[in-house]
């Protein structure tokens, strides 16, 4: 099996959304966590996973970067 790198996400506020999203033709919803204010959550792109949306305030960490996502408004 080849490796994936891993993604790290930290809530910068309660509620934060991490929702993974399908790989092929036709791109869904398969997986989704709720995160609070400090926690953690460390996530890879599988054979499954393509993508992921996250929604709410937090910071993620990259082997290409860092950026912050944006809370509600």
């Amino acid at each position: 099996m080849a490796q994936t790198e891993y993604i790290v996400i930290k809530a910068a506020e309660d509620g934060v959304n991490v929702i993974g999203l399908t790989r092929g033709t036709d791109t869904k919803f398969h997986h989704s966590e709720k995160l609070d204010r400090g926690e953690v959550m460390i996530a890879q792109f599988t054979e499954h996973t393509s993508a992921m949306k996250i929604r709410g305030k937090a910071e993620i960490h990259t082997a290409y970067g860092n950026i912050e996502s944006e809370g509600k408004k």
